[in-house]
């Protein structure tokens, strides 16, 4: 359990009413929580790292790299953490990729994993928008292709979905909607209401 200057409490009035536990081993194990106080409604970049231990690292804006292509996401810096809950995470003001997840992964789906958490950034908790923030990146930045957006769809349809995100299959119908208006020369433009919560870009596997 969190206690002291780390310590934020999950809000009452989540919407969706979801309550999920944090286990041991602290923020390393953040899921969909809401949080109230502390800097920005969540922990530090500090303050997660030392919850999390010696084995995440940190990587400062503009230093990533995606099997060799460089990434960013603003000014946002990213922990790398093996032992997180899912493939990639993202708390206002930093991203989070799991290097053991992603690792074996194709390109095109780690750039989307990694757009999805920036996305968050931007359109806040929705899942639905993350993954058309990173259709509409990939896209634009020129990384993303059909043939890798059906990589995206396979990864993506495993996913049952919960309370916070639609079924993957549902995901990728809008996902291919959105990259056929993006390549016919549709609507770029994107929202950028911050985010107020931990994110995930799916529930632990």
């Amino acid at each position: 359990m969190l206690n002291g200057p780390t310590l934020y409490r999950v809000a009452a009035s989540f919407a969706l009413a979801l309550l999920l536990c944090v286990g041991g081993g602290g923020f390393g194990h953040a899921q969909e929580f809401v949080y109230r106080g502390g800097t920005a409604n969540g922990p530090t970049v500090e303050e997660y790292l030392e919850q999390t231990g010696p084995e995440a690292s940190f990587v400062a804006h503009g230093k990533l790299t995606i099997d060799g292509k460089s990434v960013n996401c603003g000014k946002r810096p990213t922990v790398l953490n093996p032992s997180f809950d899912s493939w990639g995470g993202a708390f206002p003001g930093f991203l989070i990729l799991n290097t053991k997840k992603i690792n074996g992964l194709n390109t095109q789906v780690k750039l989307y994993i990694y757009s999805h958490e920036c996305g968050h950034q931007f359109i806040g908790a929705d899942e639905v928008k993350a993954d058309l923030f990173a259709i509409r990146r990939g896209v634009k930045w020129g990384w993303l292709d059909a043939q890798g957006l059906e990589d995206i769809c396979t990864f993506i349809s495993q996913l049952k979905g919960d309370a916070v995100h639609p079924p993957g299959p549902a995901r990728c119908k809008l996902m291919r909607a959105r990259y056929r208006e993006l390549i016919e020369g549709g609507d770029r433009r994107a929202s950028s209401t911050p985010p107020s919560r931990a994110q995930m870009l799916a529930p632990p596997q």
